[in-house]
């Protein structure tokens, strides 16, 4: 069976799930609800939240998601099957799968005889009860339920009778799709694709693909898969993942879509591939991967000779796609020719009026190339990019202005003594002078009090905004301590959330600038709501 043009391929990301297992990765609760409600705009069909049994943090996730309302992925819930010798209405994982209330539910099983006489300690009948009664259980609770495969292609390899008979067995319980899992990312394309084939010779099911990348082959082996038949791909954004990583869906998307005819997603909404892949690496706190195949910086660089001059006259000689299509940009290294859309595109987003022949976009697009080569990144804050082209624009006006702050840390007592960071402020608004202090356990922290108690008396709407995440970059690590900072601050009122940025040599300072940006931003969107209600 091979997929043809008609073919609609879906997408389950699970990079809230196996991305956050990758190392030096951690997403707070908010991260990835902002992260889910970005897939869902992006048009991803599932989101496989996390592991309900496994830790706190993922059933914050599920109860914070419910009150999302999203427009067209389905969120999942993954786990195991229910332990050995246990019915699954008893099994503590099992109820907490339904306890959270999504509408799929996905849970593995092990498909290698030798995980199930080893590792499970088990007799391969028992494993494969626990398979179909798990199924079978979750299935008549109302659930979509997705079938993991694990260890599949091994298994395959060693026992293909008792691997097809555990997909036998997930079929029996009314699995939805059956998604095979090349676990330790060490098979080959050639041989997804037959056994993919083989596979659907023996059922007649959805039939799913899961990949590592331990090979670095997780993409071609998605894509063996779906040219075998598979019409259910898993993968994450930007191949997070544990060990060297799942296959990236960055990759596979565009593949599928633009190389292979598939329908995935909603045409339109592939250019926001790029945007989405910086939002979620700025999110992970991660420095983007400047190669990545689609959307890294260099995916679309040519530097000097033969390459810029053919690439100028005819863009297909060293051009795979065009780069607009994926939401990136040429770039020859020399001279800058990409930038202009992509800011008329975010001004529109923002209800910003910026014509195409304005005298004063190219002297924003070089005012981004400027504060992007000193370290600004504005793709996770979006509050400061704003302010940023209303003050091009000339349309913006401070709502306060800075006469000067100073802030002490202090370490009292032992070694075991307390540390306390005092911030002082002075402010202007109008003629009006305001000066304040506030004592926290951190100096941004002491600062953000201060401000706000400053602003308090002439804009109450300040109490409001409360800082969510804190993230610090270090961009030239090669000077060390003295290293120029980047502060991304994530701030929300209780019905918005918005990023801001700010960048220097001085920690306090590059945090200053994202904290300004936070309260201007604001102030900002109340004045605008006034004026609508009038």
């Amino acid at each position: 069976m091979e997929a043809h043009e008609s073919t609609k391929v879906f997408v389950y990301d699970t990079t809230l799930r196996d991305g956050s297992q990758a190392e030096n990765i951690s997403f707070s609760v908010l991260d990835k609800v902002r992260i889910a409600l970005r897939l869902d705009e992006f048009g991803i069909d599932y989101i496989e939240g996390g592991w309900p049994g496994s830790n706190p943090k993922d059933c914050a996730f599920f109860e914070e998601i419910r009150k999302q309302n999203l427009r067209h992925a389905k969120i999942s819930a993954f786990g195991s099957t229910c332990r050995p010798n246990t019915e699954p209405g008893e099994d503590h994982n099992l109820k907490l799968l339904l306890g959270v209330e999504t509408p799929v539910v996905t849970i593995f099983g092990k498909s290698w005889l030798l995980h199930v006489e080893e590792a499970l300690r088990i007799l391969p009948d028992e494993n494969l009860r626990m398979i179909r009664e798990s199924v079978r259980f979750l299935h008549a609770a109302g659930r979509e339920v997705l079938y993991d495969a694990e260890h599949f292609f091994d298994g395959f390899k060693d026992e293909p009778d008792y691997a097809l008979k555990t997909l036998e067995a997930a079929i029996e319980g009314g699995a939805d799709c059956l998604v095979l899992c090349d676990t330790n990312g060490g098979t080959l394309p050639d041989e997804i694709n037959e056994i993919v084939a083989d596979v659907l010779d023996q059922f007649d099911v959805s039939l799913g693909i899961h990949c590592h990348d331990d090979g670095g082959v997780g993409v071609a082996n998605s894509l063996a898969a779906v040219r075998a038949g598979a019409v259910h791909v898993q993968g994450t954004i930007n191949g997070y993942g544990e060990r060297c990583g799942n296959a990236n869906l960055c990759s596979i998307i565009p593949n599928l879509m633009l190389k292979m005819g598939m329908e995935v997603i909603p045409a339109e909404r592939l250019s926001g591939l790029r945007d989405l892949s910086l939002f979620v690496d700025e999110q992970a706190n991660q420095r983007p991967n400047t190669r990545a195949p689609y959307v890294g910086e260099s995916a679309f660089a040519h530097k000097g000779g033969i390459h810029v001059s053919a690439v100028q006259r005819l863009p297909e000689t060293y051009e795979h796609i065009a780069p607009e299509l994926v939401g990136n940009g040429r770039r020859v290294l020399v001279s800058e020719l990409s930038g202009r859309s992509n800011i008329l595109v975010k001004a529109e987003e923002r209800g910003i009026k910026l014509p195409k022949d304005s005298p004063q976009l190219p002297l924003i697009v070089e005012k981004l190339k400027r504060l992007e080569s000193e370290g600004y990144e504005f793709e996770a804050a979006e509050g400061s990019f704003e302010l940023l082209l209303k003050k091009e624009l000339k349309n913006h006006r401070p709502f306060f202005e800075l006469d000067g702050f100073r802030v002490i840390v202090e370490k009292r007592g032992g070694d075991d003594g307390r540390v306390l960071s005092e911030a002082t402020i002075r402010l202007r608004v109008g003629d009006e002078t305001e000066y304040t202090a506030a004592e926290a356990g951190g100096p941004v922290e002491a600062l953000d009090i201060a401000m706000r108690k400053a602003l308090l008396r002439f804009y109450p709407s300040v109490q409001e905004v409360r800082l969510c995440d804190y993230k610090v970059r270090i961009i030239d690590t090669i000077a060390a301590t003295a290293a120029k900072t980047r502060v991304l601050i994530e701030s929300s009122d209780g019905t918005d959330v918005w990023g801001t940025v700010g960048v220097s040599e001085n920690i306090i300072e590059a945090s200053w600038q994202a904290l300004v940006d936070s309260v201007e931003f604001k102030l900002l969107k109340d004045e605008e709501e006034s004026v609508h209600r009038t």
